[in-house]
């Protein structure tokens, strides 16, 4: 029997599912919060805002939430991996196979795949607001040359957030950081290896049996046998624990870029008024 294997549940499998869940509720109670959250609506935009801020002004509203709502869930995912790694500290194999198959799998997948999907958010927003932005430099030239959303990574940011200095500069490093090589190398790849191939697995089975790799010396392929242990839940936390850090710097560098955006605002509009 697999982890995939499907069959009617059981009364007793019901009742085992409901202690687990019960436990682990009352571990994730005991523990302190490692982390913080982000706050919402943290900006604040001029009461009077010239229409052709209104792409920005919503953009900025969707962006700043759907941002912190992702970050918070990340450490909502530490948080609910450590009371599972109570729960499931003193179990036998088949106990962790029923808990890592109805409640850890699916957690620690979407944990670990969020790093990856919040610096793309976070890369993609940054480059919407710095090209509307960028009409306070200069109204007359700016010209509306975006890539489309599915051609938008980090360097396009980069692109339009050229103008606004050291202040995109922390941005970018901060962004660089989230989900680097380190987290990569320690999860496997993880992301990659879900999506293309086939990743580790968490707490109990193993993978890549047989792996294919090139000898660098003779240039041909060999085989290489054994397989790779699946992610233990305190390492998965501790790296995640520190890609939140990563995401919290990469938020605070975001809210300074759109701090200084909006003050570029308030001088251009005040500037244009001033002109009638």
């Amino acid at each position: 029997m697999t982890m995939s294997d499907s069959s009617a549940i059981t009364g007793n499998e019901v009742e085992d599912d409901v202690r687990l869940y019960r436990a682990y509720r009352e571990a994730r109670a005991g523990l302190p919060l490692i982390g913080r959250f982000m706050p919402y609506r943290w900006y604040e935009l001029p009461d009077k805002l010239n229409a052709v801020w209104m792409p920005y002004a919503q953009m900025l509203d969707e962006f700043s939430t759907e941002l912190a709502n992702t970050l918070n869930d990340l450490t909502n995912h530490v948080q609910r991996l450590k009371a599972w790694a109570i729960v499931i500290e003193r179990m036998d194999d088949d106990a962790k196979m029923a808990a890592t198959h109805e409640f850890i799998d699916i957690l620690a997948t979407n944990a670990v795949n969020l790093p990856y999907a919040i610096k793309s958010r976070l890369a993609f927003a940054a480059a919407h607001l710095c090209h509307q932005a960028n009409m306070t430099r200069d109204f007359a030239s700016w010209q509306d040359d975006l890539p489309l959303d599915v051609e938008i990574d980090l360097n396009t940011s980069g692109i339009y957030g050229r103008g606004w200095g050291k202040t995109y500069n922390r941005f970018k490093r901060a962004v660089e950081a989230i989900g680097a090589k380190a987290f990569r190398d320690a999860t496997g790849d993880f992301r990659n290896a879900y999506n293309h191939r086939f990743s580790p697995r968490f707490v109990i089975g193993m993978t890549g049996m047989v792996t294919r790799n090139r000898n660098e010396k003779t240039g041909g392929f060999c085989y290489g046998f054994g397989g790779r242990e699946p992610l233990a839940l305190a390492d998965i936390i501790g790296l995640l624990t520190t890609e939140c850090q990563h995401c919290y710097t990469a938020f605070e560098a975001l809210q300074s870029l759109v701090e200084e955006q909006i003050g570029a605002i308030r001088e251009f509009d005040a500037t244009a008024n001033s002109f009638g």
